[in-house]
């Protein structure tokens, strides 16, 4: 009886031996939803910066293709109206919103690359022209910016008008003639290594072409002259 007792049941070592391969196998299983869980974020990672990069160019390219000639500031030294001011690093010009964002009439608004936490960012501010005071508002210190891309590692804004011939002149990463609009905007991004989507260059026409003329003391229409400068 007493041995058949001990050959119905198990030893010490075979118990052990079992917990030890439950948990092989529990480790295996919990590297494998690990493994999985790690793929899904980064799947998800991507996805959210494609669509990132994606409506950060759809933004950009509706919002600078809808400039406008409107005076946001005077130029006292020059008696100019500034209607647009632009370097390699910074953009200020006026334009409507979209209508989600908006509460009406036109808005001054600024692009700026500027130092972050994680390299570059790519940021956007906005306030009304009606009562916009650029001497009270500061427009960069004043208002929250939006950062519409980040992780940046170079980037630089070129402009493009005609020369003094009427020709369309070459790209400049300075835009001098702030009583006018350039014809063409250009935004160039490289983003840092960790960032496996690039950046496409984002060539955008402006649609109010008449916004980069203007008319010379004799009543004819004027070219943009394009050369060193910034912002005032």
């Amino acid at each position: 009886m007493n041995g058949a007792q001990r050959n119905g049941g198990f030893t010490l070592l075979e118990v052990l031996m079992a917990v030890m391969l439950l948990a092989v196998l529990l480790g295996g299983a919990y590297g494998g939803l690990r493994a999985s869980a790690n793929a899904m974020r980064a799947g998800e990672a991507a996805i959210d910066r494609t669509d990132r990069l994606r409506t950060a160019q759809e933004f950009l390219r509706r919002q600078i293709s809808d400039i406008v000639p409107l005076a946001y500031a005077h130029d006292d030294k020059e008696g100019l109206n500034v209607v647009f001011e632009g370097d390699a690093q910074f953009m200020r010009f006026v334009a409507p919103m979209p209508g989600y964002l908006s509460h009406g009439g036109p808005y001054v608004q600024t692009l700026e690359l500027a130092r972050g936490k994680d390299g570059l960012q790519l940021l956007f501010t906005d306030t009304m022209l009606n009562g916009y005071d650029a001497d009270k508002l500061g427009a960069k210190d004043d208002i929250e910016p939006v950062v519409l891309l980040d992780r940046i590692a170079s980037g630089r804004i070129f402009y493009r008008g005609l020369d003094d011939q009427g020709q369309l002149a070459d790209w400049s990463s300075e835009w001098a003639s702030t009583e006018i609009t350039p014809l063409m905007v250009r935004i160039e991004l490289t983003m840092q290594p960790g960032v496996q989507i690039p950046w496409p260059t984002l060539d955008v026409p402006l649609m109010l072409n008449g916004g980069a003329m203007r008319q010379s003391l004799r009543g004819g229409p004027a070219i943009i002259h394009v050369g060193r400068g910034g912002r005032h």
